[in-house]
């Protein structure tokens, strides 16, 4: 069965929902148990980020929506990882670890984890990035007021100790394929959802950098919006030591390998579009940004 969640307008959170329920089989198709699946699978990629995964599941666990998974996959880690994560996989059954055979960068992670993922939403969240406690009710709701298939919010930004940038980057109400590459990708990664079930499962294209870019891409190809929920429901960690995207200067042959080899697009239209990003990262055109308290 399929029961549709809702918000109760009287107590302002969301209700325990009865949840899908899938029958498990055997080779020679025989049921051996049936599995509830959530509501909500939170795909988390982790390289070493001991210092602040715990936040970001903290962050997860206070959602007043409460019908979810994470699916943490661990790219190799070589810091404590694995044992700050502990304390949370004996105590919460519905968050999982998983460590690849070997490192192969967070556009592998997060494939295994959608893979793994069993949600009729997959959410993105990286282990340095956090939730205020609402977003997730909010946001499916605004999904569910719109029928739409894809959304994201506005996020706030933090630098890497946590303290509050007090600015917030608005993405555009609707955002079609077009519109992503002009804006050189204006959906915020820890703020994207999409409907599993409606759209199926993606593999994150293959590019060390950008591949969150490269992923609204594949899924503008089947959902022809994004739509941009005007509320801040998230915060963005920036300038971690260590971040894939913490240095600006070398994305410019991602972006590259992006239009050209993963898009297939023209030596032409990549270059105007490698023109839009460069003009969009110098003057922040197309993007909102506002002073937050």
């Amino acid at each position: 069965m399929n029961a549709k969640a809702s918000v109760s307008p009287e107590k302002g959170r969301w209700p325990e929902r009865a949840g899908r329920v899938l029958p498990i089989f055997t080779k020679d198709g025989v049921i051996i148990m049936f599995h509830k699946s959530p509501l909500v699978s939170v795909i988390m990629p982790t390289y070493n980020c001991a210092a602040y995964i715990s936040t970001s599941i903290e962050s997860v666990i206070s959602q007043t929506v409460t019908d979810w998974e994470i699916q943490i996959v661990d790219d190799c880690s070589t810091d404590n990882t694995q044992s700050v994560l502990q304390p949370y996989l004996k105590k919460y059954p519905n968050i999982h670890y998983y460590c690849l055979p070997e490192n192969g960068g967070p556009a592998v992670a997060r494939t295994e984890a959608i893979k793994r993922a069993a949600g009729k939403y997959i959410a993105f969240l990286d282990s340095d990035d956090l939730w205020f406690p609402d977003k997730l009710e909010k946001q499916i709701s605004f999904m569910e007021k719109k029928e739409a298939a894809f959304s994201c919010t506005a996020y706030a930004q933090m630098d890497a100790d946590g303290n509050s940038l007090h600015t917030a980057l608005y993405p555009p109400e609707q955002t079609d394929y077009k519109r992503c590459i002009r804006l050189s990708n204006p959906i915020g990664n820890l703020t994207a959802m999409y409907d599993q079930e409606a759209l199926g499962k993606f593999a994150v294209p293959l590019i060390k950098k950008r591949n969150d870019f490269a992923l609204w891409l594949q899924i503008l190809k089947k959902t022809p919006y994004c739509y941009g929920m005007q509320e801040v429901l998230g915060t963005y960690r920036l300038g971690r030591k260590g971040s894939v995207s913490s240095n600006k200067l070398k994305q410019a042959k991602y972006h590259w390998q992006l239009y050209r080899q993963i898009e297939g697009h023209s030596r032409l239209q990549s270059l105007y579009e490698l023109g839009c990003w460069v003009l969009v990262k110098g003057t922040h055109i197309g993007q909102k940004k506002k002073r937050i308290r």
